[in-house]
C-alpha cells in the first residue's frame, strides 16, 4: 500500500513545482486565476503543502543570516547548474543546511519566530503565504502585521480587509487582532473587515472564537458577526460567504445592504472617499453587483436604482444625497 504522503509524480518534480510557485508568491500582485491554480495545486497532495511550508520557513530564516553568507550561498557552481535547473531551490537547499546548523529551526515546517508586514495600495489585491502554510488574501488598501512566536501566531489587521486560510496547529492558536476585537482559531477559513467604526467577521469553513470587551462568541461556517466601536460583539447571524468575499474575484456584491455600508466599501477602491449625506440616506438599501475596478459605474447607476443623487464636494470627494 502506497504511503498517503508519497506523491506519485515524483519528489524531484514536486520540489521544482513548489519552487516555481514560491517564486510567484513573492510577486506583490497575483491574479485571482493564478491564486486559484496555486490553491488547486496545494490540494492535489499533502507533499505539495509540505514543500511550500519548507520553502517559507527557509525564506524567513534568510533575515537572520549575514549578507556575505547569503551571497556565498547564491553562487552556483557550473556543475550544480547542470544537475539543478532551478536556482531558487538550490539556494533554498543551501539555506536549509545553514539554518539547521545554526539552530534556527526546531522543525522543517515551522520557524520559531517570524515577523512580516504586508500592505496593498488602491486597486491592488495581494496573496501572501505565511511560514506555517497559512494563506492571506489582502483586499485593496489593506495592511497586516504578522508575528509568529513559539506558542502563538498573531496577525494585526491594521486596516482594510483580509481573507485567512489558516493551517491547523492546535499547539499554536492563530489570532487576528482588529483593534476593537480579536478572532482566534487553530485552523479554518474566514474573512475579517476592519472599517472606521466596526469590525466584521465571516466564516467560510471551520469555526472561530470572536472576543470583544465582553463575553466571546463562537462562529461556525456560514455565520458572521460585527464588533462595534465599543468592543461589543453582535449575536451571530447568517451570511453568504461568497458575497462577502466576492472582492477576490474583482466584484462588489450588495444584497439589501445599507447605503452607509456601500459607501464605506466603495471608498476602498477610490482616491477620494464616498459618503452619505445623513442617516436617512445611509439607511436606504441596495441590491446589485458591480466591478471593484470601476466604482464610477456604481455612482452612475445609483440614481437610477434609488431616489438619490451624487454630488461632488470641493475637496474632490463625493456625497450621496436625497433627490
Amino acid at each position: 500500500m502506497m504511503d498517503s504522503r508519497e506523491c506519485p509524480c515524483g519528489q524531484s518534480r514536486v520540489r521544482d513545482e513548489a519552487a516555481q510557485w514560491f517564486v510567484r508568491l513573492q510577486n506583490p500582485v497575483m491574479s485571482v486565476e493564478e491564486r486559484q491554480r496555486f490553491e488547486a495545486w496545494l490540494d492535489e497532495h499533502a507533499n505539495h503543502r509540505d514543500e511550500i511550508q519548507l520553502l517559507q520557513g527557509i525564506w524567513s530564516a534568510t533575515d537572520l543570516l549575514p549578507r556575505e553568507r547569503l551571497q556565498a550561498l547564491c553562487e552556483r557552481p557550473a556543475e550544480r547548474a547542470k544537475r539543478r535547473p532551478l536556482l531558487r531551490y538550490a539556494v533554498a537547499a543551501g539555506l536549509l543546511a545553514v539554518a539547521v546548523g545554526l539552530g534556527l529551526f526546531s522543525g522543517l515546517g515551522a520557524s520559531s519566530d517570524y515577523r512580516g508586514e504586508f500592505a496593498t495600495v488602491l486597486g491592488e489585491r495581494r496573496h501572501v503565504a505565511l511560514p506555517d502554510g497559512s494563506l492571506v488574501d489582502l483586499n485593496s488598501r489593506s495592511h497586516v502585521r504578522v508575528v509568529f512566536e513559539h506558542r502563538k501566531r498573531r496577525v494585526e489587521l491594521v486596516e482594510g480587509e483580509a481573507l485567512f486560510r489558516v493551517e491547523h496547529d492546535a499547539g499554536r492558536p492563530f489570532t487576528v487582532d482588529a483593534g476593537n476585537g480579536q478572532v482566534t482559531v487553530t485552523g479554518t477559513r474566514f474573512g475579517v473587515r476592519r472599517d472606521a467604526d466596526s469590525t466584521r467577521v465571516a466564516v467560510e469553513e471551520g469555526s472561530v472564537k470572536v472576543q470583544g470587551r465582553d463575553f466571546p462568541i463562537n462562529l461556525t461556517a456560514g455565520l458572521g458577526t460585527r464588533i462595534d466601536a465599543q468592543g461589543k460583539v453582535a449575536a451571530p447571524y447568517a451570511i453568504n460567504a461568497d458575497e462577502l468575499t466576492a472582492w477576490r474575484n474583482g466584484k462588489l456584491v450588495f444584497n439589501n445592504a445599507p447605503l452607509s455600508d456601500v459607501a464605506e466599501q466603495v471608498s476602498r477602491y477610490r482616491d477620494k472617499p464616498l459618503r452619505v449625506a445623513n442617516a436617512a440616506v445611509g439607511n436606504l438599501r441596495l441590491t446589485s453587483v458591480f466591478r471593484s475596478d470601476n466604482p464610477e459605474a456604481l455612482l452612475k447607476a445609483l440614481p437610477n436604482i434609488l431616489p438619490v443623487a451624487v454630488r461632488t464636494l470641493d475637496d474632490g470627494s463625493q456625497e450621496i444625497i436625497s433627490k
